[in-house]
């Protein structure tokens, strides 16, 4: 019988706010916290779907105009922007370094292409600079897309046992209620009870989209991270190839 559906529900609203007006002090500044745990877990993870979608769609822009193109220095000689493309993060601080191993300066001025037209190739050590300097780019980067990320693991482990201190709190100032009384009985422990289980409720209601998010966020972190350093590995072998002399003479030359 589905018409009792609608009853059920105001029944369990009244239920929720039943056990709110009844619960205590302690409980209310529970729930208080939880609500304040919920608002930025949720902010959190608002913010981190946004930047990554955002993330993945410029990466996809930036890697389509790099790999159509086979000259890795293009997009850094044309000032192209990729802003919010963590990959472009990568590229920039590579080509930054080889720039400035292979001609003194990164600054990209008027005679820059002249000047890459005429530059010598560099060195294997110098290479490894190179290398060094994108490396430490993907660990900056890693460090940012994971940022805020320690606010979403707490509300996964923090919510139920905040909420479970309030449930036990509350029973015990119940059954506390109840022996100063002297009478035990089903009418007397309800509201106390009732009012006790808000809070484990609220914190549930509080970690488990947390989990979910997270659960998400840093799968999809980690795969960024990945292709991060694939990415890393990809633009130091087009370096290699081009702009890199293994010859004999550009080692003694280096040292």
């Amino acid at each position: 019988m589905p018409a009792p559906l609608f009853p059920n529900l105001f029944l369990a609203s009244g239920g929720i706010v039943f056990a709110f007006e009844n619960s205590t002090l302690p409980g209310r500044i529970i729930l208080l916290a939880l609500f304040f745990g919920s608002i930025f877990s949720w902010s959190v993870m608002v913010t981190k779907f946004r930047v990554i979608r955002h993330a993945q769609r410029r990466r996809e822009q930036f890697l389509e105009l790099f790999r159509t193109d086979r000259q890795p220095l293009r997009i850094y000689t044309d000032r192209v922007r990729f802003e919010g493309a963590p990959v472009f993060s990568v590229y920039k601080a590579g080509c930054k370094e080889l720039t400035f191993q292979l001609l003194g300066s990164a600054e990209v001025d008027e005679t820059f292409r002249a000047r890459l037209d005429i530059a010598q190739k560099i060195s294997p050590a110098q290479m490894r600079v190179v290398t060094t300097a994108m490396e430490r780019a993907v660990g900056e980067t890693a460090l940012r897309l994971e940022s805020q990320m320690i606010l979403l693991a707490t509300a996964v482990s923090g919510a139920p046992f905040l909420g479970l201190l309030g449930t036990v709190w509350g029973v015990m100032e119940t059954f506390g209620d109840v022996a100063a009384a002297g009478s035990a009985n089903l009418a007397a422990m309800a509201p106390g009870v009732s009012a006790a289980l808000i809070t484990t409720v609220t914190g549930l209601l509080v970690a488990i989209p947390a989990m979910f998010g997270y659960n998400y966020l840093v799968t999809t972190i980690r795969a960024m991270i990945v292709e991060l350093d694939n990415f890393s590995a990809e633009l130091a072998s087009e370096f290699e190839h081009k702009y890199v002399d293994h010859s004999e003479r550009a080692a003694k030359t280096w040292k």
